[in-house]
C-alpha cells in the first residue's frame, strides 16, 4: 500500500541554520501519526514544509501520489491537505462563521451550507458562537474554530500543529477526544505535539525528532513504553 503522504530526505534552512536534516517519514490512509520532540526540534518546520509554507533544499514531498514540494501553499488545501497552524491563527476580527467560510475557499459555493452544518454538529460550541467575533473566544474555542475551519476544505489528511498549546488540562482532554473522533470518522491525521504522552496515546505510529533529525520511530505503544522516550519526554 502506498502512503497518502511521503516526505523523502527533506532539508530546510533558516539562513545558515540547518533546521531539518534529511527527514523522511510517511503517513498511511487512516492513521494518526505524530511527530514528537523538544522545543526547537523541527516539528513545526516539518509541517510547514509539507504545507508549502517553507521550501526544502532537497528531496521530495508526495501527497496522494503527486509531488507537492513546489506547489504554492494556497493551492495545497484544494488537494485535500489541511494545516491547523500552531497558535490557531484564526481571523480575530471576523465572526466564527466568517472564519469557517474562509476555510471553504477551495470548495463550490453550493457545498458550504452543508459543510457549516457538519462543523456545527461536530462543534456545538461554535454553533452557539457563530456570530461572535473570533478574537473574543477562549483559547479552547479558538482551537475548535481552527479545526473546524480546516474541516471546511474536506481534507483527506489534516495536519495539527501543537493543538494543546496553552490550554488547560481539561481542554487538552477535550481536544484530544475530538482528534480521536475525527480519526474514527475517516480523517487521516499528522499531529505535532509537545505533550508526548497525549500524542502517543492516540497515535498509531510516531517519529521522534531531535535537532532536526528523526532519531526514533515506532508504534505509539512502543514509544510510550520505551525507557529512553520516557526519560526524555514523559517525565519517566
Amino acid at each position: 500500500m502506498e502512503p497518502i503522504l511521503k516526505a523523502d530526505s527533506i532539508n530546510v534552512y533558516y539562513g545558515s541554520i540547518h533546521a531539518i536534516k534529511d527527514v523522511s517519514f510517511e503517513v498511511f490512509d487512516g492513521e494518526i501519526v505524530t511527530l514528537i520532540g523538544a522545543n526547537g526540534a523541527g516539528k513545526s518546520t516539518t509541517l510547514n514544509t509539507v504545507a508549502g509554507l517553507l521550501r526544502s533544499k532537497t528531496g521530495s514531498v508526495t501527497f496522494m501520489g503527486e509531488p507537492i514540494e513546489k506547489t504554492a501553499a494556497f493551492k495545497i488545501p484544494a488537494k485535500g491537505l489541511a494545516l491547523v497552524p500552531e497558535g490557531r491563527r484564526v481571523f480575530l476580527q471576523m465572526t466564527v462563521e466568517e472564519n469557517l467560510e474562509m476555510g471553504a475557499y477551495t470548495q463550490p459555493n453550493s457545498t458550504i451550507a452543508q459543510s457549516l452544518a457538519d462543523v456545527y454538529e461536530r462543534f456545538p460550541r461554535l454553533r452557539e458562537r457563530r456570530g461572535q467575533i473570533a478574537g473574543t473566544l477562549s483559547g479552547g474555542e479558538q482551537q475548535m474554530l481552527a479545526m473546524g475551519r480546516a474541516l471546511m476544505s474536506h481534507p483527506k489528511l489534516m495536519m495539527l500543529d501543537e493543538p494543546s498549546m496553552g490550554l488547560a488540562p481539561i481542554l487538552v482532554d477535550q481536544i484530544f477526544a475530538i482528534i480521536q473522533e475525527l480519526h474514527k470518522s475517516g480523517t487521516t491525521i499528522l499531529l505535532v505535539e509537545q505533550n508526548a504522552q497525549a500524542a502517543l496515546s492516540v497515535a498509531n505510529r510516531g517519529y521522534v525528532l531531535e535537532n532536526g533529525r528523526i532519531v526514533t520511530t515506532g508504534t505509539g505503544d512502543e514509544l510510550l513504553s520505551s525507557p529512553a522516550i520516557k526519560r526524555a519526554y514523559l517525565g519517566g
